[in-house]
């Protein structure tokens, strides 16, 4: 363990979603595998898990990211 912490100093206006504490912090308080953002707003913020879950979906059902589509537009098939 090191034995001087760097505490990581958030700027005024940066907004986070804590996934551990589940809620809205202004700077990081939390470390950074923790959080989702920065954020320009508090309520943004507070919508990071539905944000996350309407880009999943998106990436989900694009097209250039499924292997079997993938595969059919390059006229290859696998094994």
């Amino acid at each position: 363990m090191a034995l001087f912490k760097k505490r990581q100093v958030g700027k005024p206006g940066e907004w986070y979603y804590c996934l551990v504490h589940h809620k809205v912090e202004e700077g990081p308080e939390c470390p950074a595998k923790d959080r989702f953002g920065p954020y320009s707003s508090p309520e943004e913020a507070n919508h990071a898990m539905e944000t996350a879950q309407e880009r999943n979906l998106e990436w989900q059902n694009d097209p250039k990211w499924n292997d079997k589509s993938r595969e059919e537009d390059e006229g290859t098939s696998a094994p």
